[in-house]
């Protein structure tokens, strides 16, 4: 088990507890994904966390694979689908490195709150894009700390080594949107409510 897995299993019932942040920004990153959904779309998740978003979209979509590395955020997540009477969501344990789906298998693959959790996510995104199919989607929420924290990259080693916070990454909006457009992504929708918080992405499949 990795430093990482171990913080997120160790926070998980907080983590689930916890109100969101920014509820106005987080409806609109929910109305602006339902507004490419239709009710055949096959949809990954990675880092889904404790399963709210994925439970939130259910309904829309014909199935959800639903993956986190945390199995204490996955029994969350479970217990929360089950509670509601989800049935089309499979939640799943894996990392983003361990994760295997067909070729052009997926409609859209959701990454939110987690390429800057990665420790490779030009690779990951690389992955992603081998996924979806021609003219799928990535939809990304992603903290861009090089924007206004840059300063953090310094501090970010040893707060990962002493338990403080999981390995974060620190790049900027620009080094993002770069990743993305050179795997041959284009964008079809980018918002940040303002430079401090997260920026919300939807990347389309040209090829």
């Amino acid at each position: 088990m990795s430093q990482s897995t171990k913080f997120w299993d160790k926070i998980a019932a907080k983590y689930a507890e916890q109100p969101i942040e920014d509820e106005e920004s987080y409806q609109k990153k929910l109305e602006i994904t339902r507004g490419y959904f239709n009710p055949e779309m096959e949809l990954l998740e990675i880092g889904c966390g404790t399963g709210s978003t994925a439970i939130l979209h259910a309904p829309h979509v014909k199935h959800i694979r639903a993956v986190d590395f945390s199995k204490e955020m996955l029994a969350i997540a479970q217990q929360k689908a089950s509670e509601q009477n989800i049935q089309n969501i499979t939640f799943e344990q894996c990392s983003v490195e361990e994760l295997n789906v067909p070729k052009g298998s997926m409609d859209m693959v959701l990454a939110l709150s987690i390429l800057h959790l990665l420790e490779d996510k030009e690779a990951a995104i690389a992955k992603i894009y081998t996924m979806l199919k021609a003219g799928g989607l990535l939809v990304t929420s992603t903290m861009c700390l090089g924007d206004e924290m840059g300063w953090f990259k310094l501090i970010a080693p040893m707060g990962k080594v002493l338990g403080f916070f999981p390995l974060v990454k620190v790049f900027t909006v620009e080094n993002l949107v770069e990743s993305l457009t050179k795997t041959g992504f284009s964008i079809d929708y980018q918002w940040q409510p303002d430079k401090k918080k997260a920026v919300f992405i939807v990347a389309k499949k040209t090829a």
